[in-house]
């Protein structure tokens, strides 16, 4: 073993660990842009790319020699004088040396894991590839593995150093901080006038227009400070996207397949919540595009495509918005395929029709799996529920296009935020309830013919049947309905339904707090928010109460489904709210 025990210097712990905050992050920087370029180097060798690998490497190696790990010193120069002889070439840039390296930078990680948490040593794994490393740079000699990747040696970590890696960080703009720290002053200087007025105001005599000047000043004070803090937490999609591009060249290969990530919008920003949200269901999305989209180079020949499958992840706000798009060139959705299972498990009749539209669909259903055998990527009926849950669970939607032949594309609507919702709130009773006002389309009265204490009903919108859930019912609130109740129109992917509920109350903007434990499963609600007046109001979970109206709807024989009812799969800007009669 190399290397050993790293500890802080004498007198220096809290600042030591500073220091190796401030490493661990860099380090991780240096690795990930080292692992793109790699990426780059295999698609298109050039000088200039392996000359910037270069210089990663050795800003890695200065970093760690400065801070006396040894043992990761050795490893980055034995990965050095591998990327010397590509630049001397005494060896061709190919695969076997790109998977080598790509290895290396694995290997890379783990040992700064094990350096930062006191362990900078290398293992039986890690001593093994380094001299292979040295072997390939000192004589091109053959020196490679079996595989194309490496398996990394698992270092165990202290239970603290474990806690730390899951730690959060944000690098803060130093103009945004002196812009909070200048907006905190004035609302301070805010709440001292609006104290001194209201000591003052009795013996002065001032009126309630000068109380309301100075707390809109108060107010306009606030929104700004509240919006700059919201900024601080919006981060750019693209690192998480070029983390990918390793997932897709390395899956790829295990299949037998080639296929390229190209990327698009990486400088759109999301909340950094929504964006670690995010991870997996993009994971389940590429797995799933590279494992059923994708062809082999021999299938895509036959069907006159380049060999290497092209996939594109792209970014973009929209109103209010981020829609994600992974859309890839294979071969589509296997809509035969997708049919004969969804009968096999029950999900459709026999001689149920479906558009292309509710097959493509089929595919979020629990459980639902098109592949024969069970592999490392699918077979066991999890991964695109999965992703319909997570991204629900952000209050995001899903979508999915496909052409036989051509390629499929899933598209993910998310909110810039989880802190904050723009919400409709509505009431039953004294309990209030809020919607994102993204998927509220109208608001119109319920015929009086509807008004009955049954959970579901249907109503007619403009000659379409609408199935509409009863909130009193759905929640056990008990009591009477008013004699006129109003029904909120909500579109959703899944489709169109609507919510009978007491009054309206229109919308505005809703800070957003998780529930308890104890109601964190309470079903058709996702978390709550304090209201102006004080109260708790409850966010709706609409995807499954929409999912809930439907089924609901299905059940009656006189009710059917038509395609108005079955919403499509992209969510719909929602004209202006109004309260009109239909």
């Amino acid at each position: 073993m190399s290397g050993g025990a790293s500890g802080p210097p004498p007198g220096l712990g809290a600042e030591w660990q500073r220091v190796l905050a401030i490493f661990a992050d860099e380090a991780e920087e240096l690795l990930s842009s080292m692992e793109e370029t790699l990426i780059a180097l295999e698609a298109r060798p050039d000088e200039e790319r392996l000359r910037a690998l270069f210089r990663l490497a050795h800003n890695l190696k200065g970093s760690a020699s400065s801070l006396g790990f040894q043992a990761l010193t050795d490893y980055v120069h034995g990965a050095e004088d591998l990327i010397q002889a590509l630049l001397d070439q005494r060896l061709a840039v190919g695969e076997p040396w790109v998977s080598l390296l790509l290895g290396a930078v694995d290997h890379l990680r783990e040992l700064t894991r094990a350096a930062v948490a006191g362990m900078d040593q290398l293992g039986p794994a890690h001593q093994a590839q380094l001299a292979r490393l040295r072997e390939g740079g000192a004589t091109g000699g053959p020196g490679l593995p079996v595989a194309g990747v490496l398996p990394v040696e698992d270092v165990p970590l202290p239970m603290e150093a474990r806690a730390a890696a899951r730690g959060r960080s944000l690098r803060m703009d130093v103009e945004r901080l002196d812009r909070i720290v200048t907006l905190t002053a004035e609302l301070s200087i805010a709440r001292g006038r609006m104290t001194q007025f209201l000591m003052e105001a009795e013996s002065s005599g001032a009126s309630w227009d000068e109380a309301l000047t100075q707390q809109r000043e108060m107010d306009t004070l606030f929104h700004e400070l509240q919006e700059e803090v919201m900024r601080v937490r919006m981060v750019p999609v693209g690192p998480l996207f070029r983390q990918h591009l390793r997932t897709v060249r390395d899956l790829a290969r295990d299949q037998g397949k080639l296929a390229l990530l190209e990327l698009e919008g990486e400088d759109v920003t999301l909340d950094t919540a929504v964006l670690e949200a995010l991870r997996d269901p993009l994971l389940h999305l590429l797995r799933n595009a590279l494992d059923h989209g994708i062809e082999t180079p021999a299938e895509r020949r036959a069907a006159g495509k380049d060999e290497c499958g092209r996939l594109r992840l792209r970014a973009v706000h929209d109103a209010g918005s981020v829609i994600v798009e992974l859309s890839d060139d294979g071969r589509g959705m296997q809509r035969e395929r997708i049919k004969e299972r969804a009968r096999e498990l029950g999900l459709v009749s026999a001689s149920e029709r479906l558009r292309d539209e509710e097959v493509d669909r089929l595919v979020f259903e629990p459980g639902f799996s098109t592949a024969r055998t069970v592999t490392e990527l699918s077979g066991r009926g999890v991964g695109m529920d999965v992703v319909r849950r997570d991204v629900e669970a952000m209050r995001g939607t899903v979508g999915v296009r496909s052409q036989d032949g051509q390629g499929t594309t899933m598209t993910l609507r998310l909110p810039l935020t989880l802190a904050v919702i723009q919400g409709f709130a509505m009431g039953v009773g004294d309990q209030v309830y809020v919607a994102p006002i993204e998927l509220v389309q109208e608001c119109l009265e319920l015929p009086a013919s509807q008004r009955t204490a049954d959970e579901a009903g249907m109503l007619s919108l403009r000659g379409q049947p609408v199935p509409f859930l009863r909130l009193r019912t759905v929640f056990g609130l008990g009591g009477t309905a008013p004699a006129r109740e109003n029904v909120v129109i909500l579109r959703h992917p899944d489709g169109i339904v609507g919510l009978a509920v007491d009054h309206l109350q229109g919308d505005g903007q809703r800070v957003i707090r998780p529930l308890g434990r104890l109601f964190q499963d309470a079903p058709g609600i996702s978390g709550s928010t304090i209201l102006g007046d004080g109260r708790v109001g409850l966010i709706l979970d609409t995807p499954a109460l929409v999912r809930r109206a439907i089924r609901r709807a299905a059940e009656r024989s006189d009710f059917p489904l038509t395609e108005a009812t079955r919403a499509p799969d992209a969510a719909v800007r929602p004209p202006p709210i109004r309260d009109t009669e239909q």
